[in-house]
């Protein structure tokens, strides 16, 4: 190589659109092209039970949950691996202090995870490498509690600019008494996880809400459903101001829908479903499209461009 050669800095890396997402069944992780093309095994854990997925596409990292294998004996965790499979980081272990993590958003200007524990009954958050774990909301704290599916917390989303955590509450198997509640990012002073008022119930009654995403732009929640019809196996969206008044099934027919993701710039979404089942569709529902069909058991999913 010439010293002028040598000078020269090496063209950018061409980015690519992805898709990410977690078989439940197989303990994998996946990534696929936009259209489903381009399957490939990024990990496989068999016997553990991944969620929550999310992409930090500036450092090259995949985040994500696990439940494991025993939901009494908290050996839920949550774990960290280069897009590459690479570089495998357990940051908060089994037998720590998760029960059952479920779906996970990331606060990247202040280094920190949001998720969900659904057994466990809280929204929690911490570091980005695992240290400061910290209980937000706690619905319970004993083996009856807990036995109570009205307490469990599955979904999160993050309204940074305005302080605010979105999370779902999922309720027995159609009940019709899932619901979607609104706080404040930090507790309020003097106040406590288990004592906090200003904790709202933004929408009510629902089949089995699970995954939740924002639009802060156009302040639009989009949520998924995996109970029966006619709200339920759906996809909803409805005004972060006034959601009961707004909501809206903009796609149906899913089998048990589980992850979302939004790719505003291009007006789209995915969604995967327990069925096994990969989906894209525009943000009003419409173009829906079917990537992969029965290829798994499918939770949580995220787009990204890396």
């Amino acid at each position: 190589m010439s010293e002028a050669e040598a000078r020269t800095p090496a063209a950018p890396r061409e980015k690519t659109e992805r898709l990410f997402f977690l078989d439940i069944n197989d303990g994998r992780i996946l990534s696929s092209a936009i259209d489903g093309t381009d399957l490939k095994l990024i990990i496989q854990r068999p016997g553990r039970s991944p969620d929550g997925i999310l992409v930090d596409s500036e450092n090259g990292w995949l985040y994500w949950t696990e439940m494991g294998t025993d939901y009494n004996a908290h050996d839920g965790s949550i774990e960290r691996i280069n897009l590459d499979g690479s570089n495998h980081v357990t940051l908060i272990p089994p037998g720590s202090t998760l029960v059952t993590p479920k779906q996970i958003q990331i606060d990247h200007d202040n280094g920190t995870l949001y998720w969900c524990d659904r057994e466990g009954m809280r929204v929690m958050r911490a570091n980005i490498d695992g240290s400061d774990i910290e209980t937000l909301v706690q619905n319970g704290d004993s083996p009856q509690d807990s036995a109570d599916i009205e307490r469990w917390c599955v979904g999160i989303a993050l309204d940074l600019p305005l302080g605010q955590i979105y999370w779902t509450q999922k309720g027995p198997p159609d009940a019709g008494l899932g619901r979607i509640l609104r706080a404040s990012i930090d507790i309020p002073e003097d106040e406590t996880a288990t004592r906090r008022s200003d904790i709202e119930t933004l929408l009510d009654k629902l089949p089995e809400p699970i995954d939740l995403e924002l639009d802060l732009a156009t302040r639009t929640i989009y949520w998924t459903d995996r109970g029966n019809l006619p709200r339920g196996n759906t996809v909803n969206r409805a005004s972060m101001d006034d959601i009961a008044a707004t909501s809206e099934v903009v796609l149906e027919g899913l089998d048990e829908g589980i992850g979302l993701s939004l790719d505003l710039p291009n007006n789209r979404m995915f969604f995967s479903d327990i069925g096994g089942n990969l989906y894209s569709a525009s943000l009003d529902g419409s173009g829906e499209r079917e990537l992969l069909h029965h290829a798994g058991s499918f939770t949580g999913i995220v787009y990204a461009v890396v």
